[in-house]
């Protein structure tokens, strides 16, 4: 070969590389656009188990594949999304920089990560449940009505006209049977009542308990005998419910007393002793106008008798009457502070 077609080769090889510069760099781009405008198959239902939903950003403006297009149109966008560098020192490492926006979508769905400073599952559950908004419920104010320690003046008024047999007969082996003899007593009862529990127990149980410490003034419009004096010891259940101005008792009270008796003068079927003992049971209901004033409304049954210690002299035959009651409460001393059961 002659010197000058070695000459006129070695011009052309450097005319060759020129030219097979753009075609690379072209090449290179389009590989890469290609990726972006959907060169990979990532759409739902292909066979990439790994790609379920592909969600392109709308944002994103069509791509060309050409470079001289994406270099005008990098030149005309002022956000400078796509970044091509025009001049690489090595054509094979020529990047295409792409801002967020121009980024491939990613087709795995994304998962939040754990973070190991947070508390274990059981504990998110836990706290979870403790989020859940709990339902209201108002403050009961039967709480400051009824309560360990309160203290209450009560005053008891009833009339009993009605005559019945002593309802324990059956304990005493005797008849249920009546006298010829007819009372009526009005009994007048000024009582201390001691509330020594708390509202406790469920459902239809729920309630507290007072004490009754009772001195009673008992006129007899009808019979032999005109009055009775008394002292008396009663219980009494209070079924409290929340937040009920409304409160039904069930009580009993016993106690002795002194009676100006008849049958020693010779009335037949009157009382034969002066010295005698009485039982009260009733059931009604309390109605409180505040925490320290309330009535109470109900029937009362009254029993008076001697026990039979006027026998065999004088027979004891007693007074077993029903009725009416009616009542007022006060509290005494200063208002609960603090209610809870």
């Amino acid at each position: 070969m002659r010197v000058l077609d070695v000459c006129q080769l070695w011009t052309i090889i450097p005319l060759l590389v020129l030219l097979a510069f753009p075609l690379h760099a072209q090449s290179t781009l389009a590989a890469l656009v290609g990726v972006q405008r959907g060169g990979l198959d990532l759409s739902p239902g292909t066979d990439n188990p790994a790609c379920h939903t592909c969600e392109f950003n709308p944002e994103v403006p069509p791509t060309s594949a050409d470079p001289d297009d994406v270099n005008n149109a990098a030149a005309n966008d002022s956000g400078a999304r796509l970044h091509f560098e025009a001049v690489c020192a090595d054509p094979g490492r020529c990047l295409l920089s792409l801002s967020r926006e121009w980024q491939m979508p990613s087709c795995v769905p994304q998962q939040a990560v754990p973070d190991g400073k947070n508390d274990p599952p059981a504990d998110s559950v836990k706290a979870s449940s403790s989020l859940i908004a709990q339902p209201h419920q108002p403050a009961d104010r039967n709480l400051d009505i009824y309560y360990r320690n309160r203290r209450e003046f009560s005053l008891d008024v009833g009339w009993h006209p009605v005559n019945i047999p002593f309802i324990y007969d059956f304990a005493v082996g005797d008849s249920y049977n009546v006298t010829p003899l007819k009372y009526t007593l009005v009994p007048i009862v000024a009582s201390l009542r001691w509330h020594v529990t708390n509202v406790g127990w469920k459902w239809i149980f729920r309630g507290n308990m007072d004490f009754t410490f009772s001195g009673s003034i008992t006129a007899i419009p009808r019979g032999p005998e005109t009055h009775y004096y008394s002292f008396d010891f009663g219980i009494r259940r209070n079924f409290v419910y929340r937040n009920w101005k409304v409160v039904p008792f069930f009580e009993q009270r016993g106690g002795a007393g002194i009676i100006n008796a008849k049958e020693p003068l010779g009335v037949l079927f009157a009382q034969g002793q002066n010295l005698t003992f009485t039982y009260n049971l009733g059931v009604g209901a309390r109605y409180n106008l505040d925490s320290k004033y309330s009535f109470s409304a109900g029937m009362n049954y009254m029993h008076i008798s001697n026990a039979y210690l006027s026998q065999p002299q004088f027979y004891n035959y007693g007074i077993n009457v029903y009725g009416p009651m009616f009542g007022f409460d006060m509290r005494l001393g200063r208002p609960r502070q603090h209610a809870s059961e």
